[in-house]
């Protein structure tokens, strides 16, 4: 069985910077592409960041310039770290990898950027 968890989230001054965890288990991490999603209230789930297995890495243009995605294959985990944060990216953020056409999703975790 899949299982995401992702930890981290919290909440943040307007520029401020966290970094959040996805462990992964069950399944051969190092395999996959990883993401990290995010859904603010009221709007549909996007995509913020994904690494592929080589580490070749895309971001949405929002946080390009901000946010680093990385991973650790040996740990099972990937890390999504945020800087310069703004107010709009408050969201609840999803770890996510699609195995055989399937997607899995961690419980999620929340980031609140206020002041």
């Amino acid at each position: 069985q899949v299982q995401l968890v992702e930890s981290g989230g919290g909440l943040v001054q307007p520029g401020g910077s966290l970094r959040l965890s996805c462990a992964a288990s069950s399944y051969i991490f190092s395999t996959y592409a990883m993401g990290w999603y995010r859904q603010a209230p009221g709007k549909q789930r996007e995509l913020v960041a994904r690494i592929t297995t080589d580490g070749s890495t895309n971001y949405a243009d929002s946080v390009k310039g901000r946010f680093t995605i990385s991973r650790d294959n040996a740990k099972n985990t990937v890390y999504l770290q945020m800087m310069s944060l703004k107010p709009e990216d408050t969201a609840v953020y999803y770890c996510n990898v699609k195995i055989s056409w399937t997607n899995y999703w961690g419980q999620g975790t929340q980031v609140t950027v206020s002041s």
